[in-house]
């Protein structure tokens, strides 16, 4: 029998059970995902290929700041 501390462990009888994990692994996995997406996030944010692009003026003109239309009786 498994006590809380250690891992229940499959003799290859009856059947498995669905909610033991092997959290080593697991966490071993997360920590590679979690170094490679950081790495990809700070590569894109330092490349110059994806840049944002300025707004067309003409729609900066068409929007106002301050002019914008509130619901009647919220004002």
């Amino acid at each position: 029998m498994a006590t809380p501390t250690e891992a229940p462990r499959h003799d290859g009888h009856g059947p498995r059970d669905p909610f033991s994990y092997d959290y080593d692994t697991l966490r071993v996995v997360g920590l590679v995902l979690a170094i490679v997406m950081f790495v990809v996030g700070i590569l894109t944010a330092l490349s110059k290929k994806f840049k944002c692009k300025k707004s067309d003026s003409s729609l900066s003109e068409a929007r106002q700041p301050g002019k914008t239309p509130t619901p009647a009786g919220s004002a």
